[in-house]
């Protein structure tokens, strides 16, 4: 079954993903399309960061399957502590910011940045208030 995967600023489709519950496998080839971790022999690895995987993990993570290498995303993105969600069906899976990324959001005491339309079609963007008091009124229908 096809899954879309959405990693930050990536989004990407996989013909081979492999969805089983709460599981997300994926080939090592579709790993770095869709997230840019690669597997290397000291774990995975992001640009100049690499996750060792425990041996204890290493199921979890990892198999071996039909002459193809496998990684378990979803159970990578518990273990990292990266909060993910999943649309069963609509074969679309969503993985947050990582911890290393909110705490750095939290630390800094912004609010992220968005833009939003008035009701006279106007965009306005949180950024261009900078500095100034902001009173935003939320509310949602569920």
């Amino acid at each position: 079954m096809a899954a879309t995967i959405l990693y930050g600023d990536l989004s990407a489709t996989s013909a081979t993903a492999r969805p089983e519950g709460d599981a997300l496998w994926l080939t090592t080839g579709d790993l770095v399309t869709a997230t840019r971790w690669e597997i290397k022999p000291e774990g995975v690895c992001r640009d100049d960061m690499c996750i060792p995987v425990p041996e204890d993990r290493a199921a979890s993570m990892l198999r071996e399957q039909d002459g193809a290498t496998w990684f378990n995303l979803a159970e990578f993105a518990r273990y990292i502590g990266q909060p993910y969600a999943h649309d069963e069906a609509q074969g679309t899976w969503y993985f947050g910011a990582g911890p290393g990324e909110r705490r750095s959001a939290l630390e800094s005491l912004q609010a992220p940045d968005f833009e939003l339309q008035d009701l006279e079609g106007r965009s306005h963007r949180l950024s261009a208030h900078r500095g100034k008091k902001v009173a935003l009124a939320l509310w949602a229908s569920w």
